[in-house]
């Protein structure tokens, strides 16, 4: 009888290996691509709170998130387009790009959920300069990247001042953030401006000597996206619960950011420490620009409409909607 007992229980245990075993992999994990940055804040909140696994939980989903750095643009779309990661984050023209590049195929970039409006700043150290009309010919004006979105947005400003969108393509320079200040803080050469975004906006300008010449929303007219997470068509009908869940995980980050910059600055310095911000600097940083975070998507069309004008898109979106994944149709997206 003892041995008929045992044997019993090991036939159990064998016939419940295969549901553990199903269970164990019912788990989904998503890859999500970021980079550095401030405008990274909401991923990191994120990653620190679980809030993806969260919301998953929520739409009744075993969720795990994983986040990857990557170093530019360009290797991060070839990991998206081999599936090394699920998905990534996008400046508006190169989302548009890549929306319309694989256009009603599985390969299509979509929009998942803003990540950031945080506002890019024209800067200068020329007390004489107030507009982009009064740079000279000789000045240079740096960018952090050749395809940033403070490129669309001189070329726009210069479309509405000169007629001409191209206007200050010699002019334009690509430096990495932490060079720019250096140089514009120095004052000795060429680059007499500053395209940046924060916290280099507020390192720059706490030298009396930078001021501000625009800024974003002063091109646009209202927000713009500086950040967008987008995921391949294919991806976001596979995995819809998971596209949403993202979208709220964000939101609930930006109102941490918005009722509690202290804390967010923490995380963030845990993600990317700075040598000259201590958590009260970035607080302060962030305080200024808490209520630039979040889900919905904004200036995406002014920048459709630019690109289509200019032969960068054959066939722009005619509305926001086009670009976006089901999560987002019914958010205060503009």
């Amino acid at each position: 009888m003892f041995r008929l007992r045992n044997l019993m229980r090991v036939f159990i245990a064998l016939c419940a290996l295969p549901m553990l075993a199903t269970a164990a992999s019912s788990q989904e994990t998503v890859r999500i691509g970021i980079g550095f940055g401030l405008a990274f804040l909401p991923a990191y909140i994120c990653d620190d709170l679980d809030l993806v696994e969260k919301y998953g939980k929520d739409a009744h989903l075993d969720l795990k998130a994983t986040y990857q750095r990557f170093m530019g643009a360009g290797p991060l779309l070839e990991a998206i387009g081999t599936g090394a990661i699920d998905m990534g984050p996008f400046g508006a023209a190169p989302l548009l790009a890549a929306w319309e590049k694989a256009k009603d195929s599985p390969q299509q970039i979509l929009a998942v959920s803003g990540i950031t409006t945080l506002p890019p700043v024209l800067l200068t150290n020329r007390a004489n300069v107030r507009s982009l009309a009064d740079f000279h010919p000789s000045d240079r004006i740096a960018i952090p990247a050749p395809k940033a979105p403070q490129l669309y947005l001189l070329q726009m400003q210069a479309e509405k001042i000169f007629g001409q969108y191209d206007r200050l393509g010699k002019q334009i320079v690509v430096l990495p953030n932490p060079d720019a200040v250096s140089t514009l803080l120095a004052g000795t050469g060429p680059v007499s401006g500053y395209f940046s975004s924060a916290p280099f906006t507020e390192i720059a300008l706490g030298d009396g000597r930078i001021h501000k010449v625009l800024s974003a929303a002063d091109v646009i007219g209202g927000k713009v996206s500086f950040l967008i997470m987008g995921a391949t068509r294919a991806y976001v009908a596979a995995h819809p619960g998971v596209a949403e869940a993202v979208a709220k995980a964000m939101d609930e980050a930006a109102s941490m950011i918005r009722n509690d910059p202290h804390h967010a600055a923490e995380i963030y310095l845990m993600h990317e420490p700075f040598r000259t911000l201590d958590v009260a600097a970035v607080a302060a940083i962030i305080e200024g620009i808490k209520d630039e975070f979040g889900s919905p998507v904004h200036g995406v069309q002014a920048f459709a409409d630019f690109m289509g004008r200019h032969g960068e898109l054959k066939t722009p979106p005619r509305s926001w909607k086009e670009i976006v994944a089901p999560a987002l149709l019914n958010s205060p997206s503009t």
